[in-house]
């Protein structure tokens, strides 16, 4: 598969928001043009063998990470307490 060239700061977001609960696939693909098999394929690149296979447990089956899924009260895509300044 073959991704454009993210910067190391794109690359830390991608995957930031990849492993946040409340981020759906589909803010990635708004922000960053990857939907969820390029996703998956970056996190496998990028992570540790180890931290790929949490991260694919910790989504398996995560219903806030497809908008499609999500029930309707969740209408936010982090924590309030996520961005505190």
């Amino acid at each position: 598969m073959l991704l454009p060239d993210f910067t190391a700061a794109e690359l830390s977001r991608i995957i930031e928001m990849a492993w946040e609960d409340r981020t759906p696939f589909e803010a990635i693909a708004h922000s960053f043009g990857l939907n969820e098999s390029a996703v998956v394929y970056l996190m496998r690149r990028e992570l540790k063998s180890s931290s790929f296979r949490l991260w694919r447990r910790r989504m398996a089956g995560r219903v806030t990470k497809h908008l499609q899924l999500r029930p309707a009260e969740v209408n936010r895509g982090y924590c309030p307490t996520q961005y505190k300044r």
